[in-house]
């Protein structure tokens, strides 16, 4: 019998896992989680990222997610092994010794490989505060 589709929940829940071992700067669950490889596009251009380097970044770097919250979550299962989800997300890290706060609209495309899924793309792009008038 085929694998049912994924739920909004089902996605949701590994997308906050994801998060949460960034958060933890967990670079073995963040690995476990990212598809080999994983292509990834934002404020630092496009990069495809082997899933050991995945790791090794979520660990390295003067970089810390703070908190986090996702609003607006939309998703789509277009097969059974394939889910797309996307939210805007509220962040607060601090980079540098300087603490930082913003939106983002993210996206993520999770397969289902074997007995689990992992994440093959993420997008993040900053919502820019509209202008006063």
């Amino acid at each position: 019998m085929p694998d049912a589709a994924p739920t909004q929940a089902e996605i949701l829940a590994l997308e906050t896992a994801y998060w949460d071992a960034m958060k933890a700067k967990d670079g073995k669950r963040t690995a476990e989680l990212s598809g080999d490889p994983s292509v990834v596009s934002g404020m630092a251009g496009v990069m495809t990222i082997p899933r050991a380097k995945m790791g090794a970044m979520t660990e390295e770097g003067d970089w810390t997610l703070e908190s986090y919250r996702f609003t607006d979550i939309q998703f789509s299962a277009p097969t059974p092994d394939v889910a797309i989800i996307a939210y805007v997300v509220e962040q607060a890290v601090t980079h540098s010794g300087e603490p930082r706060t913003f939106r983002a609209a993210d996206s993520s495309t999770w397969i289902r490989e074997g007995d689990g899924w992992t994440c093959h793309a993420h997008t993040e792009s900053i919502i820019a505060d509209a202008p006063k008038t």
